[in-house]
């Protein structure tokens, strides 16, 4: 089976975005012949450029499916597949939007939803990341919840050290870009300063190379994820598959990932909430050490492995409906 991802290319850091390449190098492993296509041009206009060298691209292959990642990227997918079935993974802003505050979504990205809309008739089946993701598909019978998965045996209670961190300090973690209006950095901010802990460092270690992070979540106190709004965050998963305890707004399936697991705790939109669960989370790893979330994530499925398998069925089972067809 050949598989063509297409996603985009215009990360400064990554040709292919970690977690994309990560779920195509664990459907090789399942022995699916992937390859990639990253789109480099930003915005719809940009996008829509990159259809005709796709169109090109595929002309002489024999893809048994295109896998797009993000809408944008689906409609170029859409556009230059001729006969080759098209899979849509949606994720996150592509449906529900870019937000800048608490239910506040930033009105050009409601242009990428409206774009999410209105592809869904041209694809064969759409994967949504999270619940909340899903609630933006109308096509219900197209449509899989298939979070991300976590590559296990990159991330996990390891004890390699590579990071360079003050011994002296209780060192938190915001592992996005405080840039992003949507991230929410300054809640994360204001409320480590409200502590007033001269022993409490909150680092920013952003663009961070991929293969560091599983070291640096094993060796932290704690990790924040203070977003306004997610669908399922991989930074959650990767956390929770090193035992790092967390402090997170409760967005996109974030409670769902943690569940009742010690050490990790979701907070209000407010600096005095968002203190008090870093606190807690802090008095937890000082007394107990690490959570127990490598096995949540056994637990519910979200390794690479069983992810990849799902995929890999949801390849089979449009392969097959299409021959029956024909």
């Amino acid at each position: 089976m050949r598989v063509l991802f297409v996603s985009s290319g215009n990360s400064k850091n990554f040709e292919v975005v970690p977690f994309i390449k990560a779920q195509g190098e664990a459907l090789r492993e399942l022995g699916v012949d992937v390859e990639y296509y990253p789109i480099v041009g930003k915005g719809i206009p940009g996008y829509m450029r990159a259809y005709r060298g796709l169109r090109e691209h595929i002309k002489d292959k024999s893809y048994d499916i295109i896998h797009a990642h993000f809408t944008l990227s689906g409609w170029v997918a859409v556009l230059a597949a001729r006969s080759t079935p098209v899979i849509l993974s949606l994720m996150g802003t592509d449906a529900q939007g870019i937000y800048r505050g608490q239910n506040k979504i930033e009105f050009k990205s409601r242009g990428y939803m409206l774009l999410t809309y209105l592809i869904q008739p041209f694809v064969e089946r759409i994967i949504s990341k999270s619940k909340n993701i899903e609630k933006h598909v109308y096509l219900k019978g197209k449509s899989q919840i298939i979070p991300n998965g976590v590559n296990l045996d990159v991330f996990n209670p390891q004890f390699e050290d590579n990071v360079d961190l003050q011994k002296d300090k209780k060192t938190i973690l915001f592992l996005g870009n405080k840039a992003k209006i949507g991230k929410n950095f300054p809640l994360a901010e204001k409320a480590v300063l409200s502590l007033n802990r001269s022993d409490v460092e909150l680092i920013n270690p952003f663009p961070l190379p991929h293969e560091k992070i599983p070291s640096l979540l094993n060796r932290v106190d704690l990790l924040v994820v203070p977003s306004f709004m997610e669908g399922s965050p991989n930074s959650i998963k990767e956390a929770m598959a090193c035992n790092c305890p967390i402090v997170a707004t409760e967005v996109g399936d974030i409670k769902w990932v943690m569940g009742d697991t010690d050490g990790c705790y979701t907070a209000l939109f407010e600096v005095e909430d968002f203190a008090e669960k870093i606190k807690m989370a802090l008095e937890f790893a000082d007394k107990v050490g690490r959570t127990t979330g490598f096995e949540r994530i056994k637990e519910l499925g979200l390794d690479s492995v069983t992810i990849s398998k799902r995929i890999c069925h949801l390849y089979k089972e449009l392969l097959s409906e299409r021959t029956s067809t024909e």
